[in-house]
């Protein structure tokens, strides 16, 4: 805080990590994979036949991506974005590359959401991925380029970019199909059994959906942008699978809809559940004391302490009030299972 635009200060609970960079550079019948150590080994300006990966590992090394920043002419405003984990969602298109910053999520081990802070940037020969951490959605997009699978060997930087942003949308529905899961198991507690406990992991869901929707939401407009753009750095092919992101994205959003208004009804299922069980106790109650305020009144009567009441001097006075009690108490019972309020 307080710094100068576009000093690298990492803005994240990842701390400590030491930046690892590697590199997968290929065309169609070449692939090399390595670890650089040295950044001086990689001349970033250098024109090339090959279509590089540069994968950035770890985001608070504030050096290290200051370091690299200099050496691929990255705007210090672009730096700045990159190690700030709470930027949200972005495109910005400069003379000789286009940067973006998304965030990718999946499950861990635990079947719990993770939120990774996500930026690349396009160059003409080149994608530079920063990322957090080194679990990621992109297994996938690695073994596709090392068996030649599909057509990524083939294509340029731009293709790599979408492969890229298509790997971290469509895992998206994962996360969305997780939510759902969650949402149909609330439900059933709900009807079943709603307990304090669920009020509260509804509640959870609640903002976790609304976070989600922060995250996702942007990314439908941020490839619009894509697509409208004129810079060279992206073919006329490479929107063509563009578009597809974006049909993506429009469903994950409308699916992000629906869940956040299931989660808000989840609530209000839990209130009129809540509600009719204490109608139900409060039923049972009034039932009760409809049937014990006569059979209460009589024994009142009997109990009072004055000499002239010819009853308490009837030899059959107290089994007759007995008989009369108990006869009131099943026709009251007969009356109300007639009404079907039992």
């Amino acid at each position: 805080m307080g710094k100068a635009p576009g000093t690298v200060t990492y803005m994240g609970q990842r701390e400590g990590a030491k930046s690892i960079l590697s590199v997968i550079n290929y065309d169609e019948n070449t692939l090399d994979i390595h670890e650089v150590v040295d950044l001086g080994q990689i001349d970033f300006h250098q024109k090339s036949e090959f279509t590089s990966w540069i994968d950035v590992v770890g985001l608070s090394d504030e050096l290290f991506i200051a370091e690299l920043g200099k050496l691929t002419q990255i705007n210090p405003l672009v730096l700045e974005d990159i190690v700030n984990t709470q930027q949200r969602p972005k495109i910005d298109e400069y003379e000789n590359y286009i940067f973006g910053v998304f965030k990718m999520l999946y499950l861990n081990e635990n079947q719990e959401i993770v939120s990774e802070h996500l930026a690349m940037v396009l160059m003409e020969s080149s994608v530079i991925v920063f990322q957090e951490l080194q679990d990621d959605v992109f297994d996938g997009l690695r073994e596709r380029i090392k068996s030649k699978s599909g057509r990524i060997r083939t294509r340029g930087a731009d293709y790599l970019f979408f492969a890229l942003l298509d790997a971290v949308v469509d895992n998206y529905f994962v996360i969305l199909e997780h939510i759902n899961h969650r949402i149909e198991m609330l439900e059933d507690e709900v009807y079943d059994n709603p307990t304090n406990d669920v009020a509260h992991r509804i509640q959870e869901l609640k903002k976790e959906v609304l976070k989600l929707r922060r995250q996702i939401a942007p990314v439908k407009e941020l490839v619009g942008r894509l697509l409208d753009s004129e810079s060279s750095l992206i073919t006329k092919d490479t929107k063509l699978f563009l578009r597809d992101v974006q049909d993506h994205c429009i469903e994950i959003n409308e699916s992000l809809q629906i869940y956040r208004e299931m989660s808000m009804s989840l609530m209000e299922m839990y209130m009129s559940n809540m509600s009719n069980k204490m109608n139900e106790v409060m039923k049972v109650l009034t039932i009760m004391a409809s049937i014990f305020i006569p059979l209460t009144f009589i024994a009142g009567v009997y109990g009072m302490n004055f000499d002239h009441m010819p009853e308490l001097h009837s030899e059959h006075g107290y089994p007759i009030v007995w008989g009369v009690m108990i006869a009131m108490f099943i026709g009251m019972l007969i009356y109300f299972k007639r009404k079907k309020w039992l």
